[in-house]
C-alpha cells in the first residue's frame, strides 16, 4: 500500500504547557517549515538534525528572543514531514510572540492532536502507537508508564499485525479456493483450518484479558472508603497518602463531601475517595446530602474499602451492590486499641492509622483484590483500551461465527464473509483496512495466472 501524500499546509503550536518556565518548546510541521525557519530565524544556515543557536526576529527585524532551532527533514521526523522544534525562554509573553511570528510567516495554528495525527497519516505511527502518546503523558505510575511505553514502541501494534497476518493467510486460502477453483488449490479445510481459527481465538482472548488492567492503569482504580461516622476513614486516607489531606476530628460527621486523591500501589494508581459516614436518617440536610453522595460513589466504585471502628459494637452491615462482594475489603480500624468482642472473629484486615500497624497487610490485600490474585498482571507487556477491546470482541465474534459456519458445512462464501469481518476489526485497531494486502497474499502464495 502506498504512503498517503503529505499534507499541503504547515502547522505550528506550543508543545510545552503554557505558563512561566525556564524554556518552552514550539513545533512546526509541514512543507513550508524550512521557509518559515528561513523567514524568522537569524543564525547559521539550516542543517538537518542539528540544534542551531540564533535569534528569532519579528517582521521589522526586532529580536523577539534568542532560541535554539532544530530542523528535521521529512520523512525522518516525528510527523514524517519537514519539522521545526524551537526552544525559547519560557515566559508567557515571549512564547506568545514567537507563536504569533510563526503564524505570520506562513503556518497556521495546529488543532488538538494534529501533529500525532499527521504522524499516523504519514505512516510513522499506527493507531495504537498514536493513542499511546497520550498514555505516556498521562501515566501516573511506573507500571502505567511501562505499559504505555511498550505500546508506543509498537508492542501492541506488532501483536495485532501478527494476528492479522495469520488471519489474512486463512482468508486467502478460503477466497482463493472460491474464486479460482480451476487452479486446484488446497482449500486448507478440515481439522487444519479449524485448528488455525481456534488458535487465533485463544490469542484474541489473551489480549482481551488485559482490558481490565488497561482500564485500571489509564483511569485508576476508583477505591471508595466507606463506613459509619468516626470509624477513621479520613485518618486511613491520610495514612495511605502519607500527608494530612482530610480533616480528622472526634466529632462524627466531620466529612460532609467526598475527597479524592491518587496513590500508587505496586504500580496501580488507586483513586482513593474519602466519603461521608453512613448512618440512619439525620435531620442535618448537609450531612444527609453527604451520605447520598457516599452511596452514589459506592455505586460507581471499582473497589470498596469498608472502614469499621473495631473498638465499637458491630453495626448494620454495609449494603453492597450486586457483584461487589468480590471487590470489597473490610478494615478493622483502630487496632492499637482493645477490640470489641463482636469483631474478634470477623473477616478483615486489622489496621491502626496511628501506629501504621497492618498497613502492609492492607496494601497486599488490596492488590490481591484488584488483580484477582492473577499472576498475569505481573508480566503483562501490553494492555488494551476500550476501543481495542471493542475491536477484539468484534473479531472474536466474527471468528466464532466463521468456525460455526465451517462446522455446520456452510459454503466457503459464508465462512469467508465472517473471516473478513474479523480481519476488518483487527485492521481497524491499527488503522489498516484495505484489500490490497489480501490480493497480494492470494497471488503471491498461489501464483494465480501463471
Amino acid at each position: 500500500m502506498s504512503s498517503p501524500p503529505l499534507t499541503s499546509d504547515t502547522i505550528a503550536a506550543l508543545s510545552t504547557p503554557s505558563g512561566t518556565g525556564a524554556i518552552a518548546v514550539l513545533r512546526v510541521s509541514g512543507p513550508q517549515s524550512k521557509a518559515v525557519a528561513e523567514t524568522v530565524f537569524k543564525g547559521p544556515a539550516l542543517k538537518p538534525r542539528t540544534a542551531l543557536f540564533g535569534r528569532l526576529t519579528a517582521a521589522d527585524g526586532m529580536v523577539i528572543d534568542e532560541v535554539l532551532l532544530t530542523f528535521f527533514q521529512g520523512p525522518a521526523s516525528y510527523t514524517g514531514e519537514d519539522t521545526l522544534e524551537i526552544c525559547c525562554h519560557g515566559g508567557v509573553l515571549v512564547t506568545r510572540r514567537v507563536l504569533e511570528r510563526l503564524l505570520q510567516a506562513g503556518a497556521r495554528a495546529a488543532g488538538p492532536g494534529e501533529f500525532t495525527q499527521r504522524a499516523f497519516l504519514n505512516g510513522k505511527l499506527d493507531l495504537t502507537q498514536a493513542e499511546a502518546v497520550m498514555d505516556v503523558i498521562s501515566a501516573q505510575t511506573d507500571r502505567a508508564l511501562h505499559v504505555a511505553r511498550r505500546q508506543l514502541d509498537g508492542a501492541l501494534g506488532h501483536t495485532v499485525l501478527d494476528l492479522r497476518d495469520d488471519l489474512l493467510g486463512i482468508v486467502a486460502h478460503v477466497e482463493a479456493y472460491i474464486d479460482f477453483p480451476e487452479e486446484d488449490i488446497d482449500p486448507d479445510t478440515g481439522e487444519a483450518l479449524k485448528s488455525r481459527i481456534i488458535q487465533l481465538q485463544a490469542r484474541l482472548e489473551a489480549l482481551l484479558a488485559t482490558a481490565d488492567q488497561g482500564r485500571m492503569l489509564r483511569e485508576g482504580v476508583r477505591t471508595v472508603l466507606a463506613g459509619a461516622p468516626n470509624a477513621g476513614k479520613s485518618s486511613l486516607l491520610n495514612r495511605l497518602l502519607g500527608f494530612e489531606r482530610a480533616i480528622v476530628s472526634d466529632q462524627p460527621g466531620t466529612t460532609r463531601d467526598t475527597i479524592e486523591e491518587v496513590i500508587s500501589l505496586q504500580g496501580f494508581p488507586l483513586r482513593l475517595v474519602d466519603t461521608a459516614g453512613l448512618r440512619g436518617y439525620t435531620a442535618d440536610g448537609i450531612e444527609q446530602a453527604g451520605m447520598d453522595r457516599t452511596r452514589a460513589e459506592m455505586a460507581e466504585a471499582d473497589l470498596i474499602v469498608e472502614v469499621v471502628d473495631a473498638g465499637q459494637p458491630p453495626g448494620p452491615p454495609l449494603q453492597l451492590a450486586e457483584g461487589m462482594a468480590e471487590k470489597w475489603v473490610r478494615v478493622l480500624h483502630k487496632s492499637d486499641l482493645p477490640a470489641h468482642p463482636g469483631w474478634l472473629e470477623a473477616e478483615g484486615v486489622r489496621v491502626s492509622s496511628l501506629t501504621g500497624e497492618g498497613l502492609p497487610d492492607l496494601r497486599d490485600r488490596l492488590i490481591e483484590v484488584i488483580t484477582g490474585g492473577g499472576a498475569a498482571f505481573e508480566q503483562t507487556e501490553v494492555a488494551v483500551n476500550a476501543r481495542h477491546q471493542a475491536a477484539l470482541e468484534s473479531a472474536r465474534t466474527a471468528l466464532g461465527a466463521a468456525l460455526a459456519e465451517f462446522q455446520a458445512g456452510a459454503s466457503g462464501e459464508f465462512v469467508a464473509l465472517d473471516l473478513r469481518l474479523a480481519l476488518e476489526a483487527l485492521g481497524g485497531m491499527v488503522g489498516r483496512v484495505d484489500t490490497e494486502d489480501l490480493l497480494g497474499v492470494i497471488f503471491s502464495q498461489f501464483c494465480i495466472g501463471k
